[in-house]
């Protein structure tokens, strides 16, 4: 609430909720009354940082930190010259090292630092590649054309969806029109008693009503873009062999330990090798480790191979 608060007349959205906060390219704020009283003449200085500003640069602030909004300005000011596309650079190196350099100016900018030498080296650049920058206005980005051929694409389903809504709302008023004319000329030419005319037309429209609510929505079963939900079948898949062989059976590894058989778990416990070992933890025991497990692993790799010796060769 502070940040929607003009810093000239001290007006906050608390006080008058239909405050309209503007800001221009200094990033300072000034609530609608005070632009207009101070900027009469169409140019004025801010009051905050005294730089000459024009009445028609002021726009409504759209975010509540002034800053984030100076930036937001500096950013497109600065895009629409350093406008080079990925595909204007012969490697990746020089693209990062170009982006680099672009948001290097941005927060010079946006942070007030040396800002003279800043300004000079974008008059610079705009001097040295000015056939570059109009070029490159009038190109469109790798990214931009999936993006506008996407759009595109979602622009005509809408269409085709709106005629066909079209054509529904059409087909339901010549279907009323068609009912009624039914009943009139039933009225006319019928021998039968208007009433129960009426009631059979009645009970005809009820029924229809009911089957069309009864009727169940279409299943949708893509995007709005055409792609289809879920995965789809591939056939670029080998096929698993089922007749070559028998089929594939565990069996556990031996490893022969090559010394004594180290104890079971349940002598770990009862036998009180696990006296001066540490106890697991609540994490420890959650990740399914116990300190008997510890003390197993550590016997075993004790005891293996005490019996092995080397057969001397002849």
């Amino acid at each position: 609430m502070d940040d929607f608060t003009c810093p000239r007349c001290r007006t906050s959205k608390f006080q008058n909720p239909s405050l309209k906060m503007m800001v221009n390219v200094c990033g300072h704020g000034l609530c609608e009354s005070c632009v207009d009283l101070l900027f009469l003449k169409g140019s004025g200085s801010c009051p905050e940082c005294k730089i000459p500003l024009r009445r028609n640069n002021f726009r409504v602030q759209l975010f509540e930190d002034a800053t984030v909004e100076k930036e937001v300005d500096i950013r497109k000011r600065v895009l629409r010259d350093f406008n080079k596309k990925y595909e204007d650079f012969n490697s990746l190196r020089e693209y990062n090292d170009y982006l680099e350099e672009v948001e290097s100016i941005i927060y010079n900018l946006s942070n007030d630092i040396d800002v003279v030498n800043t300004n000079k080296k974008i008059e610079q650049y705009k001097k040295d590649n000015r056939e570059q920058i109009l070029k490159s206005k009038g190109k469109i980005g790798r990214d931009e054309y999936e993006l506008e051929e996407v759009l595109e694409l979602e622009k005509q389903m809408e269409e085709a969806r709106k005629k066909e809504i079209h054509l529904e709302v059409l087909e339901a008023k010549k279907k009323k029109i068609r009912e009624k004319e039914a009943l009139i000329d039933e009225l006319m030419f019928s021998n039968a008693d208007a009433k129960n005319i009426l009631d059979t037309f009645t009970q005809l429209a009820q029924q229809a009503k009911e089957e069309e609510v009864k009727k169940p929505p279409p299943k949708v079963t893509q995007f709005s873009t055409g792609i289809q939900f879920g995965r789809q079948p591939q056939s670029t898949f080998i096929p698993v062999p089922t007749d070559e062989g028998p089929l594939y059976s565990y069996k556990a590894l031996d490893f022969p330990p090559d010394g004594p058989k180290p104890p079971t778990l349940r002598d770990i416990l009862e036998k009180g090798f696990i006296s001066h070992v540490r106890s697991e933890t609540e994490q420890e025991r959650a990740g399914g480790f116990k300190s008997n497990i510890a003390c197993s692993r550590a016997l075993q790799d004790a005891m293996m191979g005490l019996f092995y010796s080397k057969k001397s060769v002849v």
